[in-house]
Formats: C-alpha cells, sequence, structure tokens
C-alpha cells in the first residue's frame, strides 16, 4: 500500500513539473509573420529521425508530437523563428 501511495505522489509531482516547465517556455519574442511555417518544422523534425504525427502552436512555440527511432511518443519542443529544438519530454 506504501508503494502506492509514493508511485502516485511522485507521478503527481512529476506531472506538475512538466506543467510548469511547458507554461515558462519562451521560445521567441519574434512576431508570428516572422515564424517559420510548420511543415518547414515538420521537416526539421524528420531530419532529426522523428516520425512526426503533429505539430502545434503553444505560446511562442511550436510543439511536434512523434515517435522516436525507438518507438517511443515524444513531444520537442522547437523555436518558430530558428527551427532549433530547445526542448523535449519522452513517455
Amino acid at each position: 500500500m506504501k508503494m502506492i501511495i509514493l508511485a502516485t505522489l511522485l507521478l503527481a509531482t512529476a506531472s506538475g513539473g512538466v506543467a510548469r516547465a511547458e507554461e515558462e517556455q519562451n521560445c521567441t519574442i519574434a512576431a508570428k509573420d516572422k515564424w517559420l511555417s510548420e511543415n518547414s518544422i515538420k521537416e526539421k523534425a524528420k531530419a532529426t529521425g522523428l516520425d512526426v504525427r503533429r505539430v502545434k502552436v503553444e505560446g511562442s512555440c511550436y510543439e511536434v508530437y512523434a515517435i522516436d527511432a525507438k518507438g517511443n511518443k515524444v513531444e520537442t519542443v522547437f523555436n518558430p523563428e530558428t527551427g532549433a529544438a530547445v526542448g523535449n519530454e519522452s513517455e
């Protein structure tokens, strides 16, 4: 029973940390008309070996949801102005 409680607490703590990290992510101050297109970001992600499933705008970043070479689901955050990967979360 103690292990279940401990696991639940650890999961809740980790989930809260991820949410705060995403809220604080600031990729660029550039106007959206200066951003690379979603297709450009998708191509950059594919070039790193990701099987891209979805690209979305989150705040001032692009988030790419994909499957990596090991078959893991990953979420990579890209700077929309430069196309550089600035963060990565995996399951």
